[in-house]
């Protein structure tokens, strides 16, 4: 198979229209639209692009106390996030069938009270394939998501390849890593929030024990794509960069195909061929004949979490 018959794969760099979902819509229905002239069949966004990512803002915390302002502020991030299901995601998917691709995105879902830093997965005719619930928010994130368990944790079989997402600085977590490895993921895609030069050595270092293909998608943002009454710690300058993006796209090998880019908005794209894949497991397979189960098992809980059990008897 030449490069030319290959299925491209696509990652976008961009800024939402912060925590207006609305208009953060339109955007990734133009953002999908660019992946899919370049001959993109999946595109990933980066964590939180709908419902948005509050960098800098602390929700008046402290610890010990919490201020009305904040309480109030975290209503508002409250009311930007969306329901599964719900209309935003009826949007979604509509987006993914108009363009006829796989469509993975990173929201802010809402469930009762409590928000979760979630990807959603839309196949090409617009039907939504599922989600992945954040295991572990990162750092102040713990004050505003909840944690999500081993029951959405799902790597779908597509024509494409076997697509799973793991979000950010799970990536860092290596038993969670070897639970998708074991799933046999092909195209392992990390959204993220994370623009530092060693997200780059991180990404490739996933690909080689994986021998997958990674795609990473990180927003990139000025100050001027956030309200200017924002209350944070982002300063006043417009044109401060406060996500500098970083995307990239990785060969099973470790090869950069696409980025990283820190210059703007993009779209990247590369080809993928799954025969790579099983090149790279020739002399290394993590949860094959590298993974020795005599000395080191992992056991992963699946079942969903719930707080709360209703039991009833029927007379």
């Amino acid at each position: 198979m030449t490069p030319d018959d290959l299925p491209c794969v696509a990652v976008v760099q961009a800024s939402p229209v912060a925590f207006e979902t609305e208009a953060t819509l339109v955007k990734l229905d133009q953002k999908t639209g660019e992946a899919a002239e370049l001959g993109a069949r999946l595109v990933l966004f980066p964590e939180a692009f709908v419902g948005g990512y509050p960098r800098g803002m602390d929700f008046g915390t402290t610890v010990g106390n919490r201020s009305p302002e904040g309480r109030a502020l975290f209503a508002d991030y409250w009311r930007a996030a969306i329901d599964i299901p719900g209309p935003a995601m009826v949007r979604m998917g509509e987006i993914a069938a108009r363009h006829q691709v796989y469509l993975v995105v990173g929201v802010i879902e809402r469930s009762g009270g409590t928000l979760y830093c979630t990807v959603v997965f839309f196949g090409p005719n617009g039907s939504y394939m599922g989600k992945h619930r954040k295991l572990m928010p990162t750092g102040a994130e713990r004050l505003i998501w909840g944690y999500g368990d081993g029951s959405t944790m799902p790597v779908f079989d597509t024509p494409l390849g076997r697509i799973g997402s793991v979000i950010c600085w799970e990536n860092y977590m290596p038993l969670m890593r070897a639970a998708h490895y074991a799933k046999g993921v092909q195209l392992y895609l990390a959204p993220t929030a994370d623009g530092r030069d060693t997200w780059l050595a991180t990404m490739r270092h996933i690909a080689l024990e994986g021998r997958c293909f990674v795609l990473s998608a990180n927003q990139f943002c000025r100050r001027s794509d956030y309200p200017t009454d924002y209350p944070s710690e982002l300063g006043d300058d417009p044109e401060r960069i406060v996500s500098r993006g970083g995307s990239c796209i990785i060969s099973p090998l470790g090869e950069v195909l696409a980025g990283p880019d820190f210059d703007g908005e993009r779209v990247l794209v590369a080809p993928v061929d799954l025969a790579d894949i099983a090149r790279g497991q020739f002399d290394f397979d993590a949860v094959g004949h590298y993974s020795r189960p005599d000395v080191f098992q992992l056991t992963v809980n699946e079942q969903p979490a719930n707080p709360v059990t209703f039991q009833r008897n029927d007379p």
